[in-house]
Parts: C-alpha cells; structure tokens; sequence
C-alpha cells in the first residue's frame, strides 16, 4: 500500500489462504479502502492444493474479494490467459485480485478471435440447449464436459468467465435467453463465487434454472489433486451430471 502511495504498481503474491485469508483485514483497509493501485495474486488456491490439505486449500477466497467494494477479482483459465490478465492488471487503475491454482492447465485460450479484457467473458464453444460459465481450470473442463453432452446430444455452449467481478452482464443475459439453462462451475465454494455472481444477477433480471457446480460448502481434504478433485466432483462428469 505504501508502494502505491508512491505511484508504484506493486503485485503481492503468496498461498490464496493467506493473501485473501490472513491478509484480508490489510487488502480491506489499506489497500482497498482507499482505492490504491495493488495487485493481489492468490496463488495454489482450491482443491488443487492437494496433499496441502484444507489448511491451504483456499475455496473461500472468490467470495471473500468479491465481497469487498470496488475490488476487480479475476481468475486465468490457462498460461495463456494468465499472461494476458498480469498486463491488464498492471494498465489498470485501481486494486485487484487474481486467483490462481497450482499445477500445470491445458492452454485453451490460443485460437483465432480469442481476446482478453477485463470484465468480458470469452464464448469458447456455442451451444443452444444449455451453457456452461466456467472459470479458471474448470473451463478447460468445462470443454470436456461439452464433447461427452454432444455425444448424449446435446449441444452445450461454453463460456469463459475470467474476470468474477465485474461479470460480463451481457453475456450472462445472452446465455440466459438463448440456451434457457446455466450451469456454472469453479474450484471454489458454490456460496459466494461464480455461481452466486450468475444466480443473483439473473434472479433480479432473468429468473431461469441456474445450477452451481464446485464445491458444496464443505472444506477439502488431503490428497494427490486430481483423486481430490474426483472425490469431490469437481470433475468433467460432475459437470455433465449438473447439465
């Protein structure tokens, strides 16, 4: 904060659990409140963390930062788009939150169109039967999740929703109306996050069936992270099973 107070651009990065967790009170006060120019990354955030256990398996940070006024929160869904999120968040004025998990991701965001802004969420796949608004990891699921619906026969649309807060109103409301359906999907909570940012927006302008996919209110446990993020399901089939 003091940083900023000189006109620095300063990015801070640690544990999720203890940028939006322990830190929370500094992000708040210090930073936020008086609207200085902070990046805050969260880094092995969510089920990810693996043999970390609960103790550093951040699923509340989405909600805690999206919670705070005027905070952009953000999450990457690949190296790619990372990369792209690091620079906006340096040209931007003002305090943000990007959240990242731990191990390596499939790139999906390197196609012909593909665009990073903040506060624009990204169609990675049409469909008309029903969407999925993914972010972080899970879109690269997410993706996964539309190859097995297709081959059920349904024709399922893909959103990467990067940027938490603010959310890409317009493209929540086009989902809405054009699909009639939205399943949302994060490595986080289901209270808070993602799917709590789509559901009250669309309850007060567009009132459809929205189902969150994530974490259902629990704190995770130790583990290799792939048999984690089975155990919880928070997997390609718990995606489907939510469509």
């Amino acid at each position: 904060a003091g940083m900023a107070a000189c006109g620095k651009i300063p990015f801070v990065n640690s544990f999720g659990m203890f940028t939006a967790g322990r830190a929370y009170d500094q992000i708040r006060n210090a930073v936020v409140y008086p609207g200085l120019n902070v990046k805050v990354v969260g880094f092995y955030s969510g089920l990810s963390n693996g043999e970390d256990g609960p103790t550093h398996q951040c699923v509340e940070d989405l909600a805690l930062m999206r919670a705070v006024p005027n905070m952009v929160v953000m999450c990457p869904c690949d190296a790619n788009e990372a990369a792209l999120m690091t620079e906006a968040a340096a040209k931007h004025s003002g305090p943000c939150f990007i959240r990242m998990g731990r191990g390596p991701v499939e790139t999906v965001t390197e196609f012909e169109g593909y665009k990073f802004e903040i506060g624009k969420g990204v169609v990675m796949r049409p469909g008309r039967d029903a969407a999925i608004i993914a972010t972080g990891n899970m879109v690269a699921t997410a993706l996964k999740a539309a190859a097995l619906l297709e081959a059920e026969g349904l024709d399922v649309r893909v959103i990467d929703m990067h940027t938490i807060k603010p959310i890409d109103r317009r493209l929540v409301l086009e989902a809405a109306r054009e699909t009639g359906a939205i399943v949302t999907s994060e490595e986080h909570n289901v209270l808070g996050g993602l799917g709590a940012a789509v559901a009250e927006y669309l309850g007060e302008t567009y009132p459809i069936p929205v189902v969150r996919h994530g974490v259902n209110d629990e704190f995770g446990r130790s583990g290799k992270a792939p048999l984690v993020l089975d155990a919880y399901g928070v997997n390609a089939d718990g995606i489907v099973a939510k469509v």
